[in-house]
């Protein structure tokens, strides 16, 4: 008997409030055989939340490389397998991208299950023109690299949109203070 390929789902989780997460996604996590997840325990609060059983298995920067293989030939065998981050779209800054594009490759369905984004949350309560706009991620951890990317973007005619950690926000809101200066509108 011939199988078909599963499906990966890319979920996009809570970015703090638990009830945002959509009804299709509950379903979608109910029903997969695996949950691959960038911080297990992270994610196990979400599913006791919402009551899915769901195994998980964690799949983060420091192994995904790892993972990928196992994780397609599960997919090639018909195993269902949802794809989260801890808040928000997985891949925008966060893991996935190695799953997706391995998927891909090996013509596994990947379905996207919308929902909260950080970046468009913020994008949409900014102000900020909303027409045109660039995410450039986490900058350089580094003020130097820091200061040197933001200079490449210093003439882009868009709303540019950033991620920071919180131990760095300080420094970086000092830099970019001081490469866009007084009269370059910004919202944290």
């Amino acid at each position: 008997m011939i199988r078909e390929n599963g499906v990966l789902h890319v979920v996009a989780t809570p970015i703090g409030n638990l009830g945002d997460l959509s009804q299709r996604a509950i379903e979608v996590l109910r029903e997969a055989d695996l949950i691959a997840a960038e911080d297990t325990r992270h994610t196990a609060r979400l599913l006791r939340a919402h009551g899915i059983e769901t195994p998980c298995i964690a799949v983060h920067e420091h192994n995904e490389r790892e993972k990928v293989p196992r994780l397609v030939e599960r997919l090639q065998q018909g195993e269902s397998i949802a794809l989260v981050s801890d808040a928000g779209t997985p891949l925008l800054s966060d893991p996935g991208y190695h799953l997706v594009r391995a998927a891909i490759e090996a013509g596994i369905q990947v379905v996207p299950v919308p929902g909260p984004s950080a970046l468009i949350a913020a994008l949409s309560a900014s102000g900020l023109p909303t027409d045109r706009f660039c995410f450039e991620g986490f900058l350089p951890a580094k003020s130097t690299a820091r200061r040197k990317r933001l200079e490449e973007l210093k003439q882009a005619p868009v709303t540019l949109i950033f991620y920071e950690s919180p131990h760095r926000i300080l420094a970086t809101l000092d830099d970019l203070a001081g490469v866009f200066g007084p009269d370059r509108p910004m919202v944290l």
